[in-house]
């Protein structure tokens, strides 16, 4: 899907996270200075619908299911969880 959009598949799943809306803010992390670039380049990728709707069926709260962390480290861990709407 990344060479059909024209970009890097890192691209692909940040443009596809940033086109999730306003409440989802990805933050990638790297230490490389090219990752850096390559990972804000992103912001300029247009996804299809055909390429968005592709990647909805693969990344969804139906293909993705589970805890983060095991029960020792959600002891250790602030995070959030997430409820699907009613």
């Amino acid at each position: 899907m990344a060479a059909e959009a024209g970009c890097t598949p890192g691209q692909l799943a940040l443009a596809w996270l940033l086109s999730r809306g306003e409440r989802v803010v990805p933050i990638p992390g790297t230490t490389d200075p090219d990752h850096l670039a390559e990972n804000l380049a992103a912001v300029h990728v247009t996804l299809s619908d055909d390429v968005l709707a592709r990647a909805d069926a693969l990344v969804n709260h139906a293909t993705v299911v589970g805890p983060r962390y095991s029960a020792a480290q959600s002891r250790e861990v602030d995070a959030d969880t997430f409820e699907e709407d009613a």
